[in-house]
């Protein structure tokens, strides 16, 4: 697989909702440090510091609260798919509560870039600006 290649929507669908987090996780963090490379004149160590209050998972839980009435039909099927499922990792610097919904974002996210959807990804991503 190439990095710009996509996968058909519904094979992103299917994939495990963790895995979808797996893969959202990384974009959001390479969106939000890209962003903040782009528009805050600051050294790496501040950036970084920056950047990690805004992926922690207190803050997705926030996002993923907002985002509830925004979210179609399927990526709220994959939200929840991903909040309840069972995961092999416990939350350190967050509640158990906040880990769940921000894995749920995580895996939106995932699933967006794997299938392609990079207008929804960008109003997605987006929107938490906007807060």
């Amino acid at each position: 697989m190439n990095f710009n290649d996509k996968i058909p929507e519904e094979q992103a669908f299917l994939l495990n909702p963790v895995v979808l987090a797996f893969v959202g996780d990384a974009v959001y963090s390479l969106f939000v440090r890209s962003s903040l490379a782009v528009t805050v004149d600051k050294k790496s160590g501040v950036l970084s510091e920056m950047a990690a209050k805004t992926v922690c998972a207190g803050t997705q839980a926030k996002l993923a609260d907002e985002l509830s009435g925004v979210f179609t039909e399927r990526e709220t099927a994959v939200f929840l798919r991903a909040r309840n499922a069972k995961k092999n990792t416990r939350a350190k610097h967050s509640s158990i509560s906040e880990y769940h919904k921000s894995t749920g974002f995580e895996a939106v996210i995932g699933y967006l870039y794997l299938s392609g959807q990079a207008e929804r990804l960008d109003e997605i991503l987006h929107y938490g600006e906007k807060l």
